[in-house]
């Protein structure tokens, strides 16, 4: 069986849920006394986490499973085609933000983030950075994030 972070979500709401529900039917400790409901609201605790650590993991699952952008030059993600190299070191102009190997030269490893398909309906998966170029150079092209369209593919293995 495939697990999908939609599923894991999916669980982490289911415990949230049954969270809110046995916190509010033992409501809070009263001071003092021997408190019968102590193992519940333990439970409730127990469960709060165990959302929270589903949460997590669905987060880090979508992570591995989106592809990379994979055209055959490196960009910087926020700015897109704005690096230079130099002595197997890389910066972008605009940020300043450098990287200790030759990322020009390189398949970008960025997350594919949209589905670009152009006039002549092919479709290209890229990164934010290499969106930026080609929302300027591909006329008539469509661009499509892929949270817009059901969530990143799954990596191909």
């Amino acid at each position: 069986m495939t697990v999908t972070p939609e599923q894991l979500r999916a669980l982490a709401t289911r415990a949230e849920a049954l969270t809110a529900e046995v916190w509010a039917l033992c409501g809070v400790p009263s001071g003092g006394h021997s408190d019968p409901l102590a193992e519940a609201r333990q439970a409730a605790g127990y469960l709060a986490r165990g959302a929270e650590d589903l949460q997590r993991a669905a987060a880090e699952l979508a992570r591995l499973q989106v592809q990379p952008c994979g055209l055959p030059w490196g960009v910087c993600a926020e700015h897109g085609n704005t690096l230079s190299s130099r002595a197997g070191v890389t910066e972008c102009r605009v940020c300043r933000r450098t990287w200790d190997h030759d990322r020009l030269r390189r398949p970008c490893a960025e997350p594919a983030t949209w589905k670009v398909i152009d006039q002549a309906g092919a479709v290209t998966r890229m990164c934010d950075g290499h969106v930026l170029g080609a929302r300027a150079a591909a006329q008539g092209a469509t661009f499509v994030r892929l949270d817009e369209v059901g969530g990143a593919p799954p990596a191909q293995g």
